[in-house]
């Protein structure tokens, strides 16, 4: 009886994916397909694209893809690492030669762009014969594989922002507790003021001051942009208020001026300060060696709580020419990945589905990530529109732009928000919309 369900889901499958690929010049139906976790057709070559260059991605991806060709005969997955960078720029030609991966790694700010240009396979059938649903994941981030009622992606991580500590720099004010609110946190910026330190360095830089802001802005009520992605709205008095707070930070004495780009994270493990918003990926930072430190999540500064992050997702590529059987391949390639990703938290990025997040052996072996766990249930992701990373770059020279002083905070943000409508609407001429 199981084999008889396996086999029709896997003609179902097989079947969607050769709907999918009709519209790809070149492309043949799939005679078998793939049900749940077993692709059951000849044997296939998947080629395999992702931008997992750093850390200990280099080496637990090999090995996952070693195990997963082991177990499978009629499947032989080609590891292609490359920076994301060069993925970006190579992708999009490559896929229109028929030249690119069967499957691949993007972050959810990228979905919307390859989705437009036509670049990945509409992937509701297969993504639905896999057995997911918006369920299996943190809520909101299924979603961001969501363009103009398609769904293109199956979640792979996130990467939360949390609030690093150094617990030595916080003893220097009899600080025991790590402050989980505006009121808490501003008195122990008080605090270690008056003990000669300087709280929380807060700089002008994407990887920390731009997803800083991004959750302030949040947690006042505001958003990046509108409901249809037609125009800015980070200028908004909840904005002001993101940008207000961190210019205070300046102002006020709790943080030095001028910040270089990674200062903050250098002076938290130098002792110089006591707090620094950055994303998980710190928990594998090996220069935290014998450092008494802890991750917490965010203080919730505003009236709700919100936390920015960001996520990577499985794409299936929709080359010209492209073969039906080695899509339904690289989609038991996929789940069999998620199902095997408990040691992907090594890299410092936690695993999007929910089974493999909440087996228990997750926070035994990585307790360092339970702050971040808990950050899931408020989380906010990227927005979903075409070219929108062109327009979000414009958030970060006005937040720098603030920071040194050099405009208002509302200035800054004004400025910034008519160059990206500018941008949007540049967009929407050359994506459609």
């Amino acid at each position: 009886m199981k084999k008889a369900i396996a086999r029709g889901l896997a003609a179902g499958l097989a079947a969607s994916v050769a709907l999918a690929l009709a519209g790809c010049a070149g492309s043949g139906p799939a005679e078998q397909g793939v049900s749940g976790g077993e692709y059951n057709g000849p044997k296939v070559e998947i080629t395999f694209w992702h931008g997992w260059t750093g850390g200990a991605a280099p080496t637990i991806v090999p090995k996952l893809i070693d195990q997963f060709n082991a177990e499978h005969d009629n499947i032989a997955v080609k590891n292609v690492p490359q920076e994301w960078a060069d993925i970006n720029a190579k992708m999009p030609l490559a896929i229109k030669a028929g030249k690119g991966p069967d499957v691949a790694v993007l972050h959810g700010d990228d979905l919307a762009t390859y989705a437009a240009q036509k670049l990945l396979i509409p992937a509701d059938d297969i993504v639905s014969n896999l057995g997911y649903s918006a369920d299996d994941f943190p809520a909101g981030v299924f979603d961001k594989g969501n363009y103009d009622d398609a769904q293109y992606a199956v979640p792979w991580s996130v990467t939360p922002l949390g609030l690093f500590v150094n617990k030595e720099v916080l003893a220097k004010a009899d600080i025991t507790e790590i402050p989980t609110d505006k009121d808490g946190y501003l008195a122990a910026l008080e605090a270690l003021k008056g003990a000669g330190v300087k709280g929380e360095w807060v700089d002008g830089y994407v990887f920390t001051g731009t997803f800083e802001f991004q959750s302030l802005l949040w947690q006042f009520g505001g958003e990046l942009y509108n409901d249809d992605v037609s125009e800015a709205t980070f200028n908004s008095e909840a904005g002001v208020q993101a940008l207000t707070w961190m210019t205070d930070l300046v102002d006020k004495g709790y943080s030095p001026a001028n910040v270089a780009q990674d200062g903050n994270i250098k002076a938290l493990l130098a002792g110089d300060t006591a707090f620094n918003w950055n994303g998980v990926w710190q928990t594998t930072n090996s220069a935290f060696g014998d450092l008494d430190w802890a991750a917490a999540p965010v203080p919730q500064i505003g009236t709700e709580k919100a936390v920015w992050s960001s996520s990577t997702h499985w794409v299936f590529p929709s080359n010209k020419g492209q073969d039906a059987d080695k899509t339904a391949a690289a989609a038991t390639f996929v789940k069999w990945m998620n199902d095997n990703s408990l040691g992907w938290a090594e890299t410092g990025e936690l695993p999007a589905a929910n089974t493999v997040r909440e087996d228990p052996e997750l926070l035994s072996s990585y307790p360092n990530l339970e702050p971040f766990m808990e950050e899931l249930e408020y989380a906010r992701y990227e927005t979903v529109s075409p070219g929108i990373n062109e327009a979000n770059a414009l958030i970060t020279t006005a937040i720098n732009e603030a920071l040194t002083g050099k405009k208002s905070p509302q200035a800054a943000l004004d400025d910034a928000k008519a160059k990206a409508d500018a941008i949007i609407e540049q967009n929407t001429s050359k994506y459609g919309g």
